[in-house]
């Protein structure tokens, strides 16, 4: 994790190394938000959604959520947060704090997790 003391938090960005992985999951070193609540759980571990680069492909997919490069989330390009591939990881795995989403994304977000779920 980052040395600069920083400790992850729900709604920012981090670089997150996903290997070793297996089959169709994400791997390798990539930004990912962090949801889960920042009072849950004792625990080294966060909850996280890793985002990829963007593809027309995704739009249709209710897992899929639009993100906009900006200056607060520090991404470099137009990209989705993959709530389908939800983790749960230990903070071994942060690299570097990137950025943060806005609380309107996180609401985005959630739902997605609760369609994905069948969650009422």
């Amino acid at each position: 994790m980052s040395g600069s003391g920083d400790r992850p938090k729900r709604g920012e960005i981090w670089k997150v190394n996903f290997d070793p992985t297996i089959g169709a999951e994400m791997c390798k070193e990539r930004p990912a938000l962090i949801i889960s609540s920042d009072a849950v759980g004792i625990l080294p571990l966060k909850l996280v959604a890793p985002i990829t680069g963007w593809d027309e492909r995704y739009k249709k997919n209710v897992w899929h959520i639009e993100i906009d490069p900006d200056d607060a989330n520090n991404l470099h390009k137009k990209s989705v947060v993959d709530v389908l591939q939800i983790r749960c990881i230990d903070m071994r795995r942060f690299i570097e704090k990137k950025g943060r989403v806005s609380a309107d994304l996180m609401a985005e977000i959630a739902a997605a997790i609760a369609a994905v779920i069948e969650y009422e």
